[in-house]
């Protein structure tokens, strides 16, 4: 390896180096077992004589730092780096900023568990993984790829149109999609793009917390809204709100679509304010039955209307690829704003999911993944109708990886904690409160559980709650 190894002070080149070697160890920069270089090759990089780091290397064996074995090298000793390995001072006279904290990665409380019911996370056994690997390493080979357009590889953003003109309705061109790396990359563009610090943004109550902790990172004014069985209260909205985010298909977290007289309401509520509208359309692929769901962006027509979209929930959580559909007079400006944030994307897997795309692999992937999660859907309806009726009440919903009911009786809190110590992970309603006071309820996600395991963690869950 290459050892980094700074010797200023030239009257004690022994002691510096045995010092500088010493701490590497006990900091862990130096694993156990890993080798260290000959004397020869580090007194050729070093400027000093090999007698010198001989020297050094027989004083750190004796003190049980280092053991030479014959023929192969030195190598840091097994018991000489301590666990956990010691680390530098964290003295600094930085602070972030108030808005920072206590704040902790979301979600980041759950251990694995035997039955997940955590929200938000798909199936990766249904994943193709054989056809994206494939397309990716097809990708990988020596190709040239223009990387000057931070909006994405024009081929994705033809893709990505025309998906979202065909399976959500929406009204888009090539040039309308900004490639992001996930919903959050989009809401921070929006931030930096539309908002200034202490705009208001109105959101959903209960919501997404990222989204809301990324604005106040931004310095803009969170402001709650609270939902009911129709979505977002319009009539509830801050009279000087600047930007509203919601996700009208499928509400985050309850479940329910927003009406469609409630959208047209909302539309032209922002009409008249001149506020824009930001639709987090995050899962509803995903749709069991019902007519489908307009988009709010295919009934706007001001242009005011900033529509998202993920891949995450469709094929895999580590791909972290979204897209940004935007009117005409935002395109510059996104893409600057991309460009100043992270350059451009992954080109490589960005032409693979273009190709995905096009081959018909992602809409097989979605038709296939769609009977899957029914299924479960169905099941858990079922189960909480008939074994949890005394205690939870299903808030409707036809679309998605998750579910939620209302809890009577024990706190949800409470109950996640009961039930995560019988192996049964989920999510509490009230995690997801803004400003409002926090809906008791517990929030059942069945994307990354089988048909076969729900009996049982539903089993243990009645038994939590009994």
């Amino acid at each position: 390896m290459e050892l980094h190894i700074t010797l200023d002070d030239r009257r004690d080149l022994t002691g510096s180096l045995y010092r500088q070697l010493r701490d590497a160890v006990l900091d862990g920069r130096l694993r156990a077992g890993e080798a260290l270089p000959p004397t020869r090759e580090l007194a050729r990089r070093l400027a000093v004589s090999r007698g010198t780091v001989s020297v050094v290397y027989e004083r750190l064996a004796a003190e049980g730092y280092l053991e030479a074995r014959v023929g192969a090298g030195t190598f840091v000793r097994e018991s000489a780096v301590p666990t956990p390995a010691r680390r530098p001072s964290a003295a600094s006279p930085l602070r972030p900023r108030e808005v920072w904290t206590g704040l902790r990665a979301w979600p980041d409380r759950l251990r694995d568990v035997p039955y997940d019911l955590r929200a938000g996370l798909p199936d990766t056994r249904l994943f193709p993984y054989e056809s994206w690997r494939r397309l990716v390493a097809g990708e990988l080979r020596p190709k040239i790829y223009d990387i000057g357009d931070p909006a994405g590889l024009p081929v994705l953003r033809e893709a990505i149109a025309r998906h979202a003109g065909v399976s959500r309705s929406v009204r888009a061109s090539a040039s309308d999609v900004v490639v992001t790396s996930g919903i959050q990359q989009a809401l921070d563009l929006i931030g930096r793009v539309l908002l200034e610090p202490g705009d208001v943004v109105a959101v959903e109550d209960p919501g997404y917390p990222p989204a809301a902790t990324l604005f106040r990172s931004q310095g803009l004014r969170v402001t709650g809204v609270p939902v009911d069985a129709e979505g977002l209260r319009v009539d509830a909205l801050p009279p000087d709100a600047r930007a509203v985010y919601l996700t009208p298909s499928h509400q985050f977290p309850m479940g329910m679509p927003m009406s469609l007289p409630r959208r047209r309401a909302l539309l032209d509520w922002a009409r008249r304010r001149d506020v824009v509208v930001i639709e987090d359309d995050y899962d509803t692929e995903f749709r069991y039955g019902g007519r489908p769901v307009e988009p709010l962006q295919s009934l706007d027509e001001d242009g005011r209307v900033l529509y998202l979209g993920t891949f995450s929930k469709l094929m895999r959580p580590v791909l972290r690829l979204g897209y940004l559909v935007a009117p005409p007079a935002l395109h510059e400006a996104l893409r600057m704003a991309r460009h100043v944030t992270s350059w451009h994307g992954d080109p490589p897997v960005q032409a693979a999911l273009a190709r995905f795309i096009d081959e018909g692999l992602l809409a097989r992937h979605i038709r296939r993944s769609r009977r899957v999660y029914e299924e479960r859907h169905e099941h858990i309806a079922a189960a909480l109708a008939a074994d949890f009726a005394d205690r939870l009440t299903p808030i409707p919903s036809a679309a998605g990886l998750h579910l939620s009911a209302t809890l009577s009786g024990p706190s949800d809190i409470r109950t996640v904690r009961a039930a995560e110590a019988e192996g049964v992970a989920l999510f509490p309603l009230s995690d997801f409160a803004v400003t409002e006071p926090p809906v008791n309820g517990l929030v059942f996600g069945y994307g990354a559980i089988t048909l076969d395991d729900l009996p049982e963690a539903l089993h243990r869950l009645r038994h939590v709650l009994t």
